[in-house]
């Protein structure tokens, strides 16, 4: 989805703990939801998930819910079954 040009007047914000190889995303609040975007291509496509979904998925994976997705060796364990 792109956003029409004054949408992403935004304050755009990365993870404290992002890695510096640029291989992360940027999140802003908007009216009624929170849009996410490659931090790489700014001017690119972006998500938009209402606020409802984000709090869900920011919750499930303080919880840790994900962190069984990719082992230590990068495989994807969870869906494999291990």
């Amino acid at each position: 989805m792109s956003l029409p040009e004054g949408e992403l007047r935004v304050g755009w914000r990365k993870a404290q703990r992002s890695i510096s190889n640029g291989a992360c995303v940027e999140v802003a609040s908007a009216p009624e939801s929170v849009i996410i975007r490659d931090s790489q291509d700014p001017h690119g496509l972006v998500l938009r998930y209402s606020a409802t979904s984000w709090k869900s998925f920011t919750s499930a994976a303080r919880r840790g819910d994900f962190d069984r997705i990719f082992g230590a060796s990068g495989k994807t364990s969870l869906l494999q079954g291990h």
